[in-house]
This record gives structure tokens, sequence and C-alpha cells, in this order.
């Protein structure tokens, strides 16, 4: 993933807390072993812990000889996107025709080494983790090896750890442009309001209240 200067984290808290606030849900690629064949892209919800992302995936899924010898494998997440139109780009005193569009965006990259899971008590460990992130209202039976409803369901899945080994992080609101243009785009932006409109002005909002003046594309993060 390219990542201009203007563009990068400002810290590894500032990915980490927009991660927090949005739902583990990213897709998965692996590399075909099959160098003349596609990368597979496997969409899913992931628990993160301890520096490993969990998840799990039925038994019959083709991913798993390519994953068995994969080094290292892309987890990828993003949100709060939304299309720039040319007219809200246009140089100030220039007709709105020349603006050039773009579009803004989150996005976070995890690089990890896989180890896949097939002790039942290892597979246990995934689920209680995951059930615990995304239901931590309870309200579900205990996953346990030999009582219903998880145990017999054991043998149809196998479990995932992915060790991450390092993440890029790119948050694309037009840091390189003037203050004056970002609040006129996040202006736009609320005034249109739809899709994820709102998400990007405040991801542009929050970004231009902590840089303030636009980030050189000269500098350096």
């Amino acid at each position: 993933m390219l990542i201009h200067p203007w563009d990068s984290a400002l810290d590894d808290d500032e990915w980490q807390q927009w991660l927090a606030s949005h739902e583990r849900w990213g897709v998965l690629a692996v590399n075909n072993i099959d160098p003349a064949h596609a990368p597979l892209v496997l969409p899913l919800h992931f628990a993160l812990a301890d520096g490993e992302l969990l998840v799990h995936l039925a038994r019959p899924n083709p991913v798993w000889p390519h994953l068995e010898a994969a080094q290292e494998v892309r987890l990828s997440v993003h949100g709060d996107y939304a299309y720039i139109p040319t007219y809200w780009r246009a140089k100030a005193g220039g007709p709105d025709e020349d603006g050039v569009p773009t579009s803004y965006y989150t996005a976070i990259q995890f690089i990890c080494r896989p180890t896949v899971i097939d002790d039942p008590k290892g597979k246990v460990e995934i689920l209680t983790a995951q059930l615990g992130a995304f239901q931590p209202e309870g309200r579900h039976a205990a996953v346990a090896v030999d009582e219903p409803p998880y145990g017999p369901m054991l043998s149809g899945i196998r479990g995932v750890r992915l060790r991450v080994l390092r993440v890029e992080a790119k948050f694309k609101y037009d840091d390189a442009n003037p203050i004056e243009h970002r609040e006129r785009v996040i202006g736009c932006l609320e005034a249109r309001n739809r899709g994820l409109d709102h998400g990007a002005a405040a991801q542009q909002r929050r970004r231009l209240a902590a840089i303030g003046n636009s980030r050189s594309r000269r500098e350096r993060p």
C-alpha cells in the first residue's frame, strides 16, 4: 500500500484508536501456491489479542494448503471512505471543472505470520476470545471441547493465529492541502451526508485538529 508522508499515521495510538472504534471486519489475502493463479481473499471477522489476530474458518475452505505454505499473509481493514468530486477540490479562484477528484479513506493492513490450529483446546481458546470481543454482553453457551453446542462442531472448523509482524496504516484526507481547503471539504461532506460521508468528515476534522497547517509533501513522518 502506498503511504505518502502526509497520509501516514501520526503514531501507533492513532490507528489503534481507530480500530477500537470500528468493527473488526476485514479481508485476509493469501498468496496462491500456484503463481499463475490469483491470490485468495477471504472476508472475515477477527479478534485482536496480545499481538495476534484470531480467526476461524470452515474446514472445507479451499484456502488451507495456501495458508499452510505462507510465511506471511496480509489482513486489510478499511473504512470512513468517501468520493471527493472535482468541484470540491478546485483551487481558490479557479473554475470548478479544473478540480481533480480523489478518494478519502482510512486503511490498516496487518502483515502476519499464520499458524493453523487444529487442536480442539486451541480452537476453543480462539472461539472464546472471539465471543468475548464481539459479544461482551455474554448470553451464549460456554465453549468447551466435550459440551454442546460448540464441542460437536469443532471438527468442522480450523483456527488461525496471525502473529502481527508489522502494521501499515494510512489516513488519506488531503492533509497536504491548506487548512481552508480541508475545512471546505469537511463542510461539503457534512452537507452531502451520504454513505460514510459523516465518518470521513470526522476523520478529516480530527486530523486537521491534530496536524494544523498542511503536512508538506516533502515532510517525512
